[in-house]
């Protein structure tokens, strides 16, 4: 595409009129918001003229709610899928900067809330403070403390039939698939 009369002559209006590079380019056709900057400034046209809107206070830049599911500190259980994608909702947020004026659609997935139980159902095991040569293949091997001080242990409760932990510890080490998926 080459620069006709034309066409620099309407980027020159549009320019003192105060429309952005990438607004001059999709009015232009055919040259895209970086070769508009260039030929401005091959053209050693002054700054843009202020805009009719930028006398006023800018428009703050209006974000969509996003749909979030609360990080708790531990695994409280709970069963079900629970997480599967509920109504989309197409949202259009408008904000502006400066003379450029942008809308946007964003789309955003409502989850189900996970079915949890309370927490007070959830019951922790004390800990049996077992060593390290205190553990067997039935024993659970969660470890508890800092490695390098006195007090660290083992839970040491019985262990499941194929798994290193208790059944507690081993809902904390093996996320279930959906879980971990979400968090991302």
């Amino acid at each position: 595409m080459s620069w006709t009369d034309e066409r620099v002559e309407m980027l020159k209006k549009l320019w003192a009129d105060g429309l952005s590079a990438s607004q001059i380019a999709a009015q232009l056709g055919g040259v895209s918001r970086n070769a508009v900057i260039g030929k401005v400034h091959r053209l050693k046209l002054s700054g843009r003229a202020k805009s009719v809107s930028s006398g006023a206070p800018k428009a703050k830049r209006s974000v969509a709610p996003r749909a979030s599911t609360p990080r708790g500190g531990g695994y409280s259980g709970g069963g079900g899928g629970g997480g599967g994608a509920g109504g989309r909702t197409l949202t259009t947020v408008t904000h502006a900067v400066g003379a450029t004026v942008m809308k946007n659609e964003v789309s955003t997935v409502a989850f189900a809330e996970a079915d949890r139980r309370p927490i007070e159902d959830v019951v922790v095991p004390i800990s049996k403070n077992l060593t390290l040569v205190e553990l067997n293949e039935n024993t659970c091997k969660w470890p508890q403390g800092d490695p390098l001080s006195e007090d660290f242990h083992f839970c040491g409760h019985q262990s499941e039939e194929s798994s290193p932990y208790c059944k507690y510890h081993a809902k904390l080490a093996f996320q279930p698939t959906s879980e971990r998926k979400r968090s991302r």
